[in-house]
């Protein structure tokens, strides 16, 4: 009996759905915003780029660029670790704690940030514990700070980073981790010769998964930040969702995207460079 071939583009039909999806809620919305400036400059209403040249707008981005590489660098130190435990250390508990690392994002987000409100409260969670043990006389008013936003955004995006520093630590022979030890290299000579080049697609695709949706982060700035520290997310969601100012808000977008793309390409270089 002779049994019939898989058609080639079989395998890659089912990737269509994911395409259109991505073409729908991506590119076309892009597309519009794009020839929705155009159509703005054309009428005369050029004067919404040139407030784009204001200092008080740059900064805006400066911030929300430092934000987001300050957040991709934190998660990346604290999850290499524990992708290095889960995969070598812990192998009986493993899928388990991947289990329960996941599990909390099966919730809506915004419970998360309300759930976060109620830790960090003058009367909250972690003010009643640091009183309890005796570390402070009275409540820290943690909310609305620096502190909040970089605290929530690390526990939002860290899985972002565990899941493909574990999927790329999974590849790696454990012998040649005791070989290293073997040929007396340190901790440090092993991580960064044999660990560190081995998974640099895996560093790179978490760095990148926290980085870009980290630059335009909404709601925990303004959930956690209390509206007083505004990044890109902010002033694109008052802009154009408000509608006062669509003109604007679209070609700020445009900037901020065009941005946030070439520190992507730069950023992208230099890992390229870091990590061979």
């Amino acid at each position: 009996m002779k049994v019939r071939s898989i058609p080639s583009y079989l395998p890659f039909s089912f990737g269509v759905p994911a395409v259109l999806w991505q073409i729908l809620f991506f590119y076309l919305p892009l597309a519009l915003i794009i020839a929705t400036s155009s159509i703005a400059i054309s009428q005369g209403e050029a004067v919404a780029w040139k407030g784009l040249l204001f200092p008080a707008y740059l900064k805006i981005i400066a911030s929300s660029l430092a934000l987001a590489l300050g957040n991709a660098l934190a998660c990346l130190f604290l999850a290499y670790p524990l992708a290095y435990l889960l995969v070598f250390k812990v192998k009986r508990w493993k899928n388990l704690l991947l289990f329960l690392l996941i599990v909390p994002f099966w919730t809506n987000f915004l419970i998360h940030v309300y759930s976060w409100i109620f830790v960090l409260d003058k009367h909250g969670l972690l003010n009643t514990l640091l009183q309890s043990i005796g570390m402070i006389d009275a409540p820290i008013h943690f909310l609305n700070t620096p502190f909040a936003i970089v605290l929530m955004m690390i526990y939002a995006y860290f899985p972002f980073m565990v899941m493909p520093l574990h999927a790329a630590l999974e590849h790696i022979d454990p012998h040649l981790i005791e070989a290293s030890f073997d040929l007396e290299a340190t901790w440090w000579q092993t991580f960064r010769r044999i660990l560190l080049p081995l998974t640099k697609k895996g560093v790179m695709a978490g760095f990148f998964l926290v980085y870009i949706p980290s630059f335009g982060e909404f709601a925990i700035p303004e959930f956690l930040g209390g509206g007083k520290y505004l990044f890109v997310g902010n002033v694109i969601a008052e802009c154009i969702i408000g509608g006062e100012a669509r003109a604007f808000g679209m070609a700020f977008t445009l900037l901020a995207c065009s941005i946030l793309l070439m520190s992507v390409g730069l950023l992208y270089w230099g890992m390229g460079k870091v990590l061979r």
